[in-house]
């Protein structure tokens, strides 16, 4: 049982009110974690706000000696924060599970502590010099899902901290527990009140809530639900806050009719199976050439029938259980419904507690929920399409717009396609590879701002041009 506590102003601090976390695996109670109230979360604000002044105030060199420390405490702390994160988010601790996620997090802080934004001279003449400065907003206000807890938060926390910020830092109730650990092990290497953590369960206290409208949050972060995004940036507007939202995805792949079905069978599992399917980037709906539509659904049936699912301490699981009952819930509707629309290829059945086995079904459309939908789990609805006009137009109707992927074996050919979908990033031959180089954020309803690189980085400051 693991007993987690918050962090606030460099010390561990804990609550009278305490929640279960559990395991989805077994349904059995993984851990418990502070229930915290408003006392709780505007002692780690005023926190961060009095270590606001000496930490933004350090030059480069420090802010990125410090990130690279950080950087180092994820690596030495590697093993134990991936037992956790299985213990309480479900997926395996090998493959595409919690020590890929943990080795995930450490490459984005490496890379993240890397970048800079130096001053920017736009004009140096006899009329004089004009200087773009780029400075901290001041609290950052991280809430971050239950998907993949350590990974997401460091991809909130270390741009913060990177460009001289302060963090209060919100877990999912789900999922609360490795995170609260990170951010504990992280205060061994950071001033005290530059990264704060608080948790709650939203019993009688909705701490998100509460911090997109506490007026000395200067900005919120936030990766979650298209409609908890709304609820954000309507608790925000009242203090004008910086946002960057990056919100549900319903991500399309077309597979053009020249695409070999064994070659791709693979990577169009993983596209969409990656944890479960329980990633907002992952390929929710797929739509195949009619001259190929049964090879690659054979292909991919074949593939999913061969991967192990179970509890994810076992060393052999590649997929674990689907992380709440809530979620699953969803996934077990949206199936049941398709199953008398389409026609299930694979999967299909809920197995015991919340483990459902991976599910292809054929013979859908748009408009049918489990293709308009975003499932957020084990489920793929592969749509039949003749024309790739068709499917380019059934792609984009939708009001998401996170990735997409396009599927070829002519390179430009698919360039093409892509320049044509409406979303934030498009993958040639796979789907959902993000990486720490690249700017990713989503149009639509899928989001506002981007996260990564150098881009992702100006998010967190303000701009500042001198004149002189």
């Amino acid at each position: 049982m693991i007993d987690a506590c918050l962090t606030i102003d460099g010390r561990p601090v804990g609550t009278d009110e305490t929640f279960a976390v559990l395991n989805p695996a077994t349904g059995a109670a993984a851990g418990r974690a502070p229930r915290a109230g408003q006392a709780e979360l505007d002692a780690a604000v005023a926190a961060a706000k009095r270590a606001f002044p000496a930490w933004s105030a350090q030059d480069d060199a420090t802010l990125r000696a410090a990130c690279e420390a950080v950087t180092a405490k994820l690596q030495e702390h590697a093993e134990e924060l991936a037992r956790v994160l299985t213990l309480e988010q479900g997926k395996p601790l090998n493959g595409l599970g919690s020590r890929w996620e943990m080795g995930g997090a450490a490459a984005w802080a490496g890379y993240t502590a890397s970048l800079s934004l130096p001053v920017q001279v736009l004009q140096d003449t006899n009329e004089g010099r004009v200087e773009l400065h780029r400075k901290p907003l001041g609290v950052v206000g991280s809430i971050t899902p239950w998907n993949f807890p350590v990974m997401i938060a460091i991809w909130h926390v270390l741009p913060a901290l990177r460009t001289g910020n302060t963090v209060v830092l919100k877990p999912s109730p789900y999922t609360p527990l490795a995170t609260l650990r990170m951010v504990e092990i992280l205060n061994e290497v950071l001033p005290a009140g530059v990264l704060n953590a608080v948790s709650g369960d939203d019993a009688g206290f909705n701490i998100g809530a509460a911090m997109s409208s506490h007026p000395d949050i200067a900005k919120i972060v936030f990766t979650g639900s298209i409609g908890t995004g709304r609820h954000v940036m309507r608790s925000a507007a009242e203090t004008l806050k910086r946002l960057t939202l990056e919100l549900g995805g319903n991500d399309a792949g077309i597979v053009l009719p020249d695409a070999d079905p064994a070659k791709i069978a693979e990577g169009l599992f993983w596209g969409a199976f990656i944890n479960n399917g329980q990633t907002c980037a992952a390929m929710k709906r797929l739509y195949v050439h009619d001259s190929i539509h049964d090879a690659v659904c054979e292909a991919l049936v074949a593939y999913a029938r061969a991967i192990p699912v179970g509890d994810g301490l076992d060393e052999a699981s590649a997929l674990g259980p689907v992380q709440n009952r809530m979620q699953f819930d969803k996934v077990a509707r949206l199936v049941a419904d398709a199953a008398g629309r389409g026609k299930v290829l694979c999967g299909g059945a809920p197995g015991d507690g919340l483990f459902f086995p991976p599910t292809i079904v054929a013979g859908l459309t748009n408009g049918d929920p489990l293709v308009d939908e975003e499932q957020f789990g084990p489920a793929l609805p592969v749509i039949r399409y003749s024309d790739v006009e068709e499917a380019i137009a059934a792609a984009n109707d939708s009001p998401n717009g996170l990735g997409g992927s396009v599927w070829s074996s002519d390179i430009d050919a698919a360039k093409a396609v892509a320049k044509r979908m409406e979303c934030g990033s498009v993958w040639i031959n796979k789907h959902g590879a993000i990486q720490p180089n690249a700017p990713f954020g989503g149009i639509k309803s899928s989001g506002l701002g981007v996260e990564f690189a150098e881009d992702g980085l100006k998010e967190y400051t303000s701009a500042q041009v001198i004149f002189s």
